[in-house]
């Protein structure tokens, strides 16, 4: 345990996969990477950069010596300066070519979009795999009967594997989302200062097509496809915030699984997975509390209202640049993606491990099933020449005085014989309209045509076998 404060995601919840993406070790050995790629492309577009500097810059990116950076820092108030300093002291030959004619942002911002495009590989493997999960459990039980609800009341019946799809429906919404961003993820390059290419353009004495070069091979040598065209210093905030928007989504949709899992929880229709060394209250033993679920909506809503910060880095850019959004993504950029990280890592466990109890699910609806009922029953009624309007109203008034009853004497009232009774139905004709298997409509054909139309595409072009299966700790 350390004596000052630790981030919870680094310590709690986050993998160690995408801790290492923005831990400091990864970050700066990316710098030392933009600077050997930059003198690479330099000499061969004919710079002055011998063989043998860049072989020294190459052995030196993994040898970081970070009390000699911190040192550097203090005297020069400048990160960027600090790590030229310590990297030219490990490199000696090739201090004098590094960085040259690049600005900070070169290596901030082009280390940061590597951090990001890393980052949403690592969520993209994993949201994948969460939605085969929520595949298999939709599958499985698209034809098992539950009571839906509407304002948490009890409204018809449906499926749980409908439910489940509308929770994989969000994801697969999110998932194409993040597939549209990484198709779409332009590199800064070297754009100079302000963005111009000023400094390049006079290092290659007026030549255009040597720039145009530069910021190309610079691109393809880091894993990019293209560059931005036109940027400022920096590469456009716009771009982050499209991120940390899908990271809200994504956030938004596991609140919204995970707030309906501890709902269906206190129904006793689900379970989440407990060990039986579990302990679920120190007061109450019987406990067996939704904790993962609950850890999911505390991370979502930390995220959700993170991506603020996106929005206000991206509209605070004075002009060419401003550096008050600095400090901000250093704390709002890694946090995000580690808390992301985490709630899909809790979710993926959740229902890797869901215990559903379909018999208490069957109990639930039939304790309301005169009720649920009503909409077939005013069908019926309308195909038998009844008055819709007026049908409606007569079982409206009966449904509310029996609840009444109920309410006010705790003892069920017998509704069938008085909706019989009120809409001119025989009682073969309502004990067919109260089997649940026509009590659900078209829930489990609409599940087999979601999955089959919708999620088996997506899911035989992008999932990856050998992407890392998220878990959780404890």
């Amino acid at each position: 345990m350390s004596l000052f404060y630790e981030s919870p995601l680094t310590t709690r919840y986050a993998s160690s996969e995408m801790k290492e993406t923005f831990s400091s070790v990864f970050k700066y050995r990316t710098w030392r990477k933009l600077w050997v790629a930059l003198a690479e492309a330099q000499k061969e577009l004919g710079l002055p950069i011998t063989d043998s500097q860049i072989n020294e810059m190459r052995f030196a990116v993994d040898q970081i010596d970070f009390d000699k950076v911190r040192t550097y820092e203090k005297e020069t108030r400048h990160e960027v300066m600090a790590h030229i300093h310590a990297f030219g002291d490990a490199c000696p030959q090739a201090r004098g070519v590094i960085h040259m004619g690049a600005t900070s942002s070169y290596i901030m911002d082009n280390g940061d979009l590597i951090a990001l495009k890393t980052g949403m590989k690592l969520l993209k493997g994993k949201l994948i795999l969460l939605i085969e999960k929520f595949n298999h459990i939709s599958l499985k039980q698209s034809n098992t009967p539950c009571l839906g609800y509407t304002h948490f009341q009890p409204a018809q019946a449906t499926t749980f594997g409908k439910r489940s799809s509308l929770w994989l429906q969000d994801f697969l919404t999110d998932f194409k989302d993040l597939l549209a961003i990484m198709e779409d993820f332009p590199f800064l390059g070297c754009k100079g200062a302000i963005g111009s290419q000023g400094s390049f353009l006079s290092l290659f004495e007026g030549d255009h097509k040597k720039v145009i070069k530069l910021d190309d091979m610079i691109t393809q040598k880091m894993g990019f496809s293209r560059s931005f065209i036109i940027c400022s210093q920096t590469f456009p905030r716009k771009q982050e915030q499209r991120i940390l928007s899908l990271l809200t989504s994504i956030s938004a949709s596991a609140h919204k699984c995970a707030t309906d899992l501890r709902l269906l929880s206190h129904l006793g229709e689900v379970e989440e997975p407990f060990k039986e060394t579990q302990v679920g209250s120190t007061a109450m033993p019987y406990k067996r509390n939704p904790i993962y679920s609950e850890r999911v909506c505390g991370l979502s809503r930390f995220v959700m209202n993170m991506s603020q910060n996106s929005v206000d880095n991206a509209a605070h850019q004075w002009l060419e640049r401003s550096l008050d959004d600095s400090s901000n993504r250093r704390m709002t950029i890694p946090e995000a993606f580690l808390a992301t990280d985490s709630v899909i890592n809790l979710l993926y466990t959740i229902v890797s491990g869901l215990k559903t109890f379909p018999k208490l699910m069957e109990a639930h609806l039939n304790e309301h099933l005169p009720y649920i009922s009503i909409e077939t029953i005013l069908a019926a009624a309308v195909l038998k020449g009844r008055d819709r309007q007026e049908a409606h109203e007569i079982l409206r008034k009966h449904t509310f005085e029996a609840a009444k009853k109920k309410k006010e004497t705790g003892e069920t009232y017998d509704l069938l014989p008085t909706l019989l009774k009120a809409v001119n139905l025989s009682e073969k004709e309502m004990e067919e309209l109260l089997q649940l298997k026509n009590l659900t409509g078209r829930s489990h054909e609409q599940v087999l045509e979601f999955l089959k139309l919708e999620v088996e595409p997506i899911l035989e072009k992008h999932l990856d076998v050998d992407a890392l299966i998220p878990s959780v700790e404890f």
